[in-house]
């Protein structure tokens, strides 16, 4: 299957590097299996190092080794979701457990919605029913070598 990364360069060697910002599934390789999501994500990156040009790493994720990992996967922005993203966002925990993480993108659109649940402003049930409207792309967090294993580089594409 096709995965996309959005960078500011040129990613041929996928690393987990540890981010300067809570993320939703903690520290990881994020890749998305939409090229829009991951082109938004080029031009994020490229606008915040301030450096490198917008560019979309598409890989193969060969999934059919997938049995041999551990995975976590969230078919929707659900309670167990809210609460998992919220604890890595909190830093809180890392799922370092997992080898992969799939989910839904808590986006800049749902970010108020769990900052506000994060403060307790909104509880789960009100957390959740605001974010039911909004059409969440994927996300795949790769946290370990033994799941990089599964990509391979096909092409960096200039956005």
């Amino acid at each position: 299957m096709k995965i996309y990364h959005g960078s500011n360069v040129e990613v041929r060697e996928p690393k987990i590097l540890k981010s300067n910002r809570a993320l939703d599934f903690g520290t990881a390789f994020y890749m998305t299996s939409d090229y829009e999501q991951a082109k938004k994500w080029a031009h994020l990156t490229t606008g915040r190092k301030k450096s490198g040009t917008p560019t979309v790493n598409e890989f193969e994720f060969d999934d059919e080794h997938i049995d041999k990992l551990e995975i976590l996967r969230f078919g929707s922005a659900d309670r167990e979701w809210l609460r998992f993203v919220s604890a890595c966002r909190s830093e809180q925990r890392n799922g370092e457990e997992y080898d992969i993480i799939i989910g839904p993108v808590a986006n800049d659109r749902t970010f108020d919605v769990i900052s506000l649940y994060l403060i307790g402003v909104y509880d789960e049930d009100e957390a959740i029913r605001r974010l039911l409207p909004f059409k969440l792309k994927d996300q795949y967090a790769f946290k370990s070598e033994k799941a990089l294993e599964l990509l391979t580089f096909k092409r960096g594409i200039y956005v």
